[in-house]
C-alpha cells in the first residue's frame, strides 16, 4: 500500500455544521493569504452558460438519483481505495450542462470528516476538475478504538461546561469517525453536547477526540449566531393559507414555510400563527403577530432572491420551506438558524422591545441554511469566518433586491434592530473594525478570534467588488472604504460579485475552505461566468488584494508563453500563441526571430509554416490590444534535421499494473553516431494518482535515466511532459525502452506513448 503522505498545512474542517447564529455576546474591547491567479486565457466574453440551471425539485432529484447510481464508479475513477464509498449530498446543473456533484466520504463503514469533495463533469460525463477538501489519501491501520468512548463523551461535557454551557449533556453516544480535516486521517470519536450556552442559546459543540490517545483533535459549536403590518418593512404583502374558516402563516407556494409563536419558550414549535381575517399584526410589539409578519417576510423574500436570482428552489434545492419561530426565550438579543430543526429561530431583543426579524438578519439566518446544505463551511477558524460572511453577504444583497421602501438596501448588518441599544449597526461591511471588534483585512492569527469578527475581511471584499473603493452615497448611507495596500478598487457591481460568490460557494468551496482558497474559488467562478482576465476577473482579485490576500492583477496585455519549440527541418508546424487583454476589442500579433519558412497571424496569433533550415534562434511574440497597450513572450526554437531519423515514437498503449512488476515500452532508433547531449523525452501517460509511478529512460546499452521518482505527496492525476537528458556518450543506435512502474496500491494507468526527439 502507498503510505500515508507527511502532514500537511491544511486549514481545519468537518462536515457537520448544524446551526447558525446572527450575533455574539457583545464585548468591550504583514502576511498575506492567497496564491497567484490561475492563467489567463484568450477569451474574456461572459458566459450565460456557466450560470445555474432553474431545477425543479423533480429534476434535482434526478440529477442525485443519476450520481448515486455512478458513485461506485466515480470512486474508481477517482482512485479511491477499496474502502472508500462516496455519498451524494447535491447536485448543481449550469445552463451549459456542466454538473457540479458534492460527495462526502465514508472509510469502511466511518463518516470522513473533511472528506468531502466536488466534482465538475461536462455534458458528456467527462470530468474537468476535482476540488478537494482534503487531499490525503485514507488508510488506517485499524478501526478499532483503543481510547473508551464513555471518557470521550465526559471529556466532551467538560469542554462545553468550560466555556459557560448550562444543563450540558451529550445529544447522543460519541460516534467513530475518521477525522482527515488536518492532513494525516485518524480515526476519532465526534461527541455533540447538547444543553444551552451562556446567553441561553441551545448548544450543539461537536468535540472531536483521537480514538487512541483520548486527545481533543478539534472543536466546533453547531449552532452558529445569526397583507401584513411589519416593525420593519411597513405594511407587506405575505404568503399566508387557509384551513377551515381561519388564516396561517403557512406559505404554500414557497414551500409551506411556516411561522410559529413561541411565546417565551426554548423548545418545539410554538403555535402556528393564525388569524380570522388575514390581516396581521399591528407594526407594534404590542401585537404577537408583528414580529411573525417581519420573520414570514423575510423568509419569502430569501426564498424569491435564491430562486430568481440563483436559481435554487428552497434552502436545499429540494422545494422544502424551512418553518420560523419568533419570541424565542426573554429578552433573549440574538436569533439563530438549526439544521436540527431546519428551522429559524428569532429573539426579542433586550426589553423585548426589538425582535431580531428584520430582512437582513431573516436573510443571514436561511443563507446560514444555505451553506449548510451546500459548501459546509465549519464554523470555527478561517472557514467559520467566511461562514458568516456569506450570510452577510446574501443579507444585503437580498435586502437590496427586495427594494423595500422601508428598509433600504445597505451595507449595514442588523442595523433596524438596534442590537447595541445606541443606533449603530451590528456590522459594517465597509469598514468592519467600525463596529471595535471585526477585521478590515486579513492578516496570519484571523482563524484565532470569534467568527463573527474574522467575518469582516470577506464582508469588506464584498462591499469593495460591489462598490470598489473610496468615499460613496448609497440609498442615503455614506460609506468611506479604505484598502489595505493604499490602492483603490475598480467595483464589479453588487449583482457580480453575489453570482461569483454564490457560484463558489455552491460549486467550488468545501468544508475546511480558508481566504487564499475562498479567493481561489471566486476567481475560479469569476473566470466560469465572465472570462479568465476578463475585467470583471481582475477586479475580483484586486478586491481580495485590497483585504492582502493574493495578489493584484494588472490591467493591460497577458501573454502565455508557449515555451522553447523543437521541430523538424522540412515538416509542417503549427503553434498556437494564447493572449488575453482586459481591454475590448481585437489584439494584433506579430513576432520576431521565427525560424526561416515560418509566419505569424496577425488577427489569430497561430505560427504555421515549414522550417527550411536547421538551428537556434530566440523568437519574441508581441501583441497589441485596442488600447494600444502591449505584452510579449520570449522562447526559444530549435529546427533539427531529418536526416538519419531525429524523431522517434511508439504510440502502442502498455497497461501499467497496480503496484506491480515494471513495463516497458520499446523505441528501435536507426540514427548513426552517439545520442544528443539534450536529448528530448517527451511522454504521456495518463493514471489516476501520479504520485504512485517511478519512471526511468534506459539506452540501448542499459544506462539509465531517473526520469521521475514516485511521490506520495503527489495526489494530480497524469505525467504528460517532456524532459531532457545528456545522452551524448552513449550510441543513439538499438532499443531505447521508457520502463514505468506503479510504486504503491489503489491505483492503476498506461503509457499511452512517448517519443524521443534526438
Amino acid at each position: 500500500m502507498r503510505p500515508t503522505p507527511p502532514q500537511r498545512a491544511v486549514a481545519t474542517g468537518a462536515l457537520v455544521a448544524v446551526t447558525a447564529m446572527l450575533a455574539v455576546g457583545l464585548q468591550t474591547g504583514s502576511a498575506t493569504a492567497g496564491s497567484d491567479a490561475a492563467p489567463r486565457q484568450t477569451t474574456a466574453k461572459p458566459d450565460p452558460g456557466a450560470l445555474p440551471l432553474k431545477l425543479t425539485p423533480a429534476q434535482r432529484a434526478e440529477l442525485i438519483r443519476d450520481a448515486d447510481a455512478a458513485k461506485a464508479q466515480t470512486a474508481r475513477d477517482l482512485g479511491l481505495g477499496a474502502k472508500e464509498k462516496l455519498v451524494v449530498r447535491d447536485v448543481v446543473k449550469d445552463a451549459n450542462g456542466t454538473t457540479h456533484t458534492r460527495y462526502e466520504r465514508t472509510y469502511d463503514g466511518l463518516p470522513v470528516l473533511g472528506g468531502d469533495l466536488v466534482v465538475d463533469a461536462t455534458k458528456g460525463g467527462t470530468v474537468k476538475t476535482v476540488a478537494k477538501a482534503s487531499k490525503a489519501r485514507m488508510a488506517l491501520s485499524t478501526t478499532s478504538a483503543s481510547f473508551a468512548a464513555a471518557t470521550a463523551e465526559r471529556d466532551a461535557v467538560k469542554a462545553a461546561n468550560a466555556q459557560g454551557s448550562k444543563a450540558t449533556k451529550a445529544e447522543r453516544a460519541p460516534r467513530k469517525v475518521v477525522w482527515a480535516a488536518n492532513g494525516t486521517p485518524v480515526l476519532a470519536y465526534e461527541t455533540v453536547v447538547g444543553g444551552l450556552q451562556h446567553d441561553g442559546t441551545p448548544n450543539e459543540l461537536h468535540v472531536i477526540t483521537d480514538a487512541k490517545t483520548g486527545k481533543k483533535l478539534f472543536e466546533f459549536q453547531g449552532v452558529q449566531q445569526g397583507t401584513g403590518n411589519s416593525q420593519y418593512s411597513g405594511q407587506v404583502t405575505i404568503g399566508t393559507s387557509k384551513s377551515g374558516s381561519s388564516f396561517q402563516l403557512n406559505d404554500t407556494s414557497r414551500g409551506s414555510h411556516k411561522t410559529y409563536n413561541l411565546n417565551k419558550g426554548t423548545s418545539g414549535t410554538g403555535t402556528l400563527f393564525a388569524d380570522a381575517d388575514d390581516t396581521w399584526g399591528n407594526g407594534s410589539t404590542s401585537d404577537a403577530a408583528t414580529a411573525g409578519v417581519d420573520a414570514h417576510y423575510g423568509a419569502q423574500l430569501t426564498w424569491d432572491y435564491y430562486k430568481n436570482v440563483h436559481g435554487r428552489n428552497g434552502i436545499k434545492g429540494d422545494g422544502v420551506g424551512a418553518y420560523s419561530r419568533v419570541h424565542y426565550g426573554n429578552n433573549y438579543v440574538n436569533a439563530f438558524w438549526s439544521d436540527s430543526c431546519f428551522c429559524m429561530t428569532y429573539g426579542d431583543g433586550s426589553g423585548n422591545a426589538k425582535p431580531l426579524t428584520s430582512i437582513d438578519v431573516a436573510a443571514h439566518e436561511m443563507t446560514h441554511g444555505v451553506t449548510s446544505n451546500t459548501a459546509k463551511l465549519v464554523y470555527s477558524g478561517e472557514s467559520g469566518g467566511l461562514n458568516e460572511a456569506t450570510s452577510d453577504i446574501f443579507a444585503a444583497a437580498v435586502e437590496f433586491w427586495a427594494a423595500n421602501p422601508s428598509d433600504k438596501g445597505d451595507y449595514l448588518v442588523g442595523e433596524k434592530i438596534d442590537i447595541r441599544g445606541n443606533g449603530t449597526p451590528l456590522r459594517y461591511m465597509d469598514k468592519p473594525s467600525k463596529d471595535g471588534q471585526s477585521k478590515d483585512s486579513w492578516y496570519s492569527g484571523l482563524g484565532g478570534i470569534d467568527v463573527h469578527y474574522s467575518s469582516g475581511p470577506a464582508n469588506h471584499w464584498f462591499y469593495l467588488a460591489s462598490e470598489g473603493s473610496g468615499q460613496k452615497e448609497i440609498n442615503g448611507v455614506k460609506y468611506d472604504s479604505p484598502t489595505s495596500d493604499g490602492q483603490p478598487v475598480t467595483a464589479i457591481g453588487r449583482d457580480n460579485a453575489a453570482k461569483i460568490w454564490f457560484k463558489a460557494l455552491s460549486q467550488r468551496m468545501q468544508s475546511n475552505t480558508n481566504y487564499a482558497g475562498a479567493r481561489d474559488a471566486t476567481l475560479w467562478a469569476a473566470g466560469e461566468l465572465f472570462g479568465v482576465g476578463s475585467e470583471t476577473y481582475n477586479n475580483t482579485a484586486n478586491a481580495w488584494a485590497a483585504i492582502n490576500v493574493g495578489s493584484r492583477l494588472s490591467s493591460g496585455v497577458s501573454v502565455t508563453s508557449p515555451g522553447d519549440q523543437t521541430t523538424l527541418v522540412n515538416t509542417a508546424v503549427s503553434l498556437q500563441v494564447k493572449a488575453s487583454s482586459s481591454t475590448t476589442g481585437s489584439l494584433t500579433y506579430s513576432a520576431t526571430g521565427l525560424p526561416a519558412g515560418l509566419s505569424i497571424n496577425s488577427s489569430t496569433g497561430l505560427i504555421t509554416g515549414t522550417p527550411a533550415t536547421t538551428g537556434t534562434s530566440t523568437v519574441t511574440v508581441t501583441v497589441k490590444d485596442a488600447g494600444g497597450k502591449t505584452g510579449t513572450a520570449t522562447f526559444k526554437w530549435t529546427v533539427n534535421a531529418t536526416g538519419g531519423g531525429s524523431v522517434f515514437e511508439n504510440a502502442t498503449p502498455v497497461a501499467i499494473p497496480d503496484a506491480g512488476s515494471a513495463v516497458t515500452s520499446p523505441i528501435v532508433v536507426t540514427r548513426s553516431g552517439n545520442g544528443s547531449p539534450s536529448l528530448k523525452v517527451d511522454v504521456d501517460i495518463t493514471h489516476s494518482y501520479r504520485g504512485d509511478l517511478k519512471i526511468d529512460l534506459v539506452a540501448p546499452d542499459g544506462k539509465t535515466w531517473p526520469l521521475k521518482a514516485s511521490d506520495a505527496w503527489d495526489s494530480a492525476a497524469d505525467v504528460k511532459t517532456a524532459y531532457t537528458v545528456d545522452a551524448s556518450a552513449v550510441s543513439a543506435s538499438g532499443t531505447w525502452k521508457l520502463q514505468v512502474q506503479d510504486v504503491y496500491s489503489s491505483d492503476t494507468g498506461k503509457v499511452n506513448s512517448w517519443k524521443l526527439t534526438f
